[in-house]
């Protein structure tokens, strides 16, 4: 699984870009989405990498994503009794660990809405002009870590 952070605005943005961005429903700056890693979505992300941070997520991220920032219809917080009660699994880290493996969808969970609203990242930015390592934007490395940062 990929998670895509939107790191710029909608300044000056190309329409395909900007297509390309509606289409991940990524709208507005500091909207995150969880993808599965196919083709189709690799060249979507290619398209976008100026605008967007992008890299693999590992279970406790997604957990911690989840946990924090997953609201069902109605602005509800995601809970470990709704998991249990709708899905098989028992808590939101089982859950998050399925997703990882590829034994479950995020959509599996009724009414989980598929954008996390996060924070400005703590501590800031590195730059987001440049492509990683010397700023944020483009296939990150560390993308778990800056996903903590902006829990």
């Amino acid at each position: 699984m990929i998670a895509v952070v939107r790191l710029r605005g909608t300044i000056d943005v190309h329409g395909k870009i900007r297509e390309t961005l509606r289409l991940l429903r990524l709208h507005r700056r500091y909207h995150c989405v969880v993808i599965p890693d196919t083709p189709s979505y690799r060249g979507m992300l290619q398209v976008v990498k100026d605008y967007v941070a992008y890299g693999e997520i590992n279970a406790e991220t997604l957990a911690m994503l989840l946990r924090n920032r997953g609201k069902l219809v109605g602005d509800v917080a995601l809970t470990d009794e709704y998991v249990q009660q709708k899905t098989q699994f028992k808590s939101i880290e089982e859950f998050a660990k399925a997703v990882c493996d590829g034994k479950a969808k995020l959509s599996d969970i009724p009414g989980l809405k598929p954008v996390f609203r996060l924070h400005p990242p703590r501590k800031g930015l590195k730059n987001i002009k440049w492509h990683y390592p010397r700023g944020e934007l483009g296939r990150n490395a560390k993308i778990n870590e800056l996903l903590y940062r902006m829990r």
